[in-house]
């Protein structure tokens, strides 16, 4: 550890590399200029194991003055998404755009304004406590720290078992503990691991431990919430394609959120592209990647670096110009035109719907035209 194991100019790196860990580092890396094996869209059951229609999250604010009303944060704003079973639909966005905030609502883990969510044909508004409880054990959450996500005064028995514990009070100890051991192993752990505590692993194997506990109850969904953000690279690379292959061995439906574009891509179906708490593109991913519609995707693909010196080089793409706005000061029309190179007078007024364009639904009053 500590050492250095190669070094040389950027060509000599990329081009000319001897060291078998500086090419398992740039085989990690994921790639928007090369096809991606393993996702289609014919993965994806018929039917929807969820549906979120006209999803809302408002935050009230205080106001600094004592006379001034208070302002409201519009953390998502009218989203509704589809997952079907044993799909991936990933969703990205840059920082604050709601993408966390809509996972939470989605859980139910925070109130929405308006809206509702309906997994597996049940409608989560208006349950009692009890009920949604119950209802959880078919939607679990996957988050950004591996580490801090897990206890620390807790063995990984304990963890992956606590779940069980919660909705399986029938199962017997030993029970419960021969289902932890069986998850474990399908996550790449072994069985002798479990009396360890989170400290003692690494990032990678506490997000695989994390990955057991959202599994142990045989969910339909699992949120990831940035599962891979937080890791190395070559890490990364090793948690999709576990999540991958879980997903077709135990046919499971994910909703991947990332703000890496080249990551989502290896991993999602379909793609829903937030901006300021609304989704502006939703479509199949290869149509997202190789035709995106809406100016903002576009900015975001063509923002994802190429890892290979003579191509970056010769890359003209969009570069957004402008801060984000404040999500408690949006401009009037399309929050987008104070940072859209195509913006018309349209735009400064009204507010985009989502609107089919191809086979994408894109919320831009130019889609098809520019």
């Amino acid at each position: 550890p500590g050492l250095a194991v190669e070094s040389g100019t950027t060509d000599e790196i990329f081009y000319a590399t001897r060291h078998d860990y500086t090419k398992a580092l740039l085989a990690a890396v994921p790639r928007l200029d090369e096809p991606t094996a393993g996702i289609n869209a014919g993965n994806r059951g018929a039917h929807s194991v969820l549906t979120a229609e006209d999803l809302s999250v408002h935050f009230r604010i205080a106001a600094d003055g004592l006379f001034q009303p208070p302002t409201v944060l519009r953390a998502v704003e009218g989203v509704s998404l589809e997952v079907g079973a044993r799909e991936t639909l990933g969703v990205v966005g840059e920082s604050g755009c709601g993408k966390s905030t809509l996972a939470r609502a989605i859980l139910r883990l925070v109130d929405t304004s308006s809206g509702r969510v309906v997994l597996l044909g049940r409608d989560l508004e208006g349950l009692d406590p009890d009920s949604l409880r119950m209802a959880r054990r078919d939607m679990q959450l996957i988050l950004q720290d591996p580490l801090a996500s897990l206890n620390p005064r807790m063995t990984v028995r304990d963890i992956v078992t606590e779940p069980l514990e919660t909705f399986h009070w029938e199962l017997s100890k030993q029970e419960r503990v021969a289902r932890a051991a069986r998850i474990l192993e399908r996550v790449g752990l072994e069985e002798s691991m479990m009396n360890r505590y989170p400290h003692e692993f690494s990032g990678g194997q506490c997000q695989r431990i994390g990955i057991a506990r959202a599994l142990v109850l045989e969910p339909r969904l699992v949120v990831c919430d940035e599962p891979v953000s937080a890791l190395d690279v070559t890490i990364q690379a090793q948690i999709v394609r576990l999540l991958k292959d879980l997903q077709a061995e135990l046919g499971l439906s994910l909703i991947f959120i990332a703000h890496d574009l080249a990551v989502v891509r290896q991993i999602s179906h379909r793609i829903v592209v937030m901006y300021l708490g609304r989704a502006v593109e939703i479509a199949g991913r290869d149509d997202l990647y190789e035709h995106p519609s809406h100016p903002y995707t576009r900015a975001l693909i063509d923002s994802v670096p190429v890892p290979d010196p003579e191509i970056e080089r010769a890359r003209r793409g969009t570069v957004l110009e402008g801060d984000v706005p404040s999500p408690l000061d949006l401009p009037t029309g399309c929050a987008f035109r104070t940072r859209c190179a195509h913006v018309r007078e349209r735009c400064e007024v009204e507010l985009p719907e989502l609107r089919r364009v191809g086979d994408a639904f894109v919320a831009c009053h130019r889609a098809g035209e520019i």
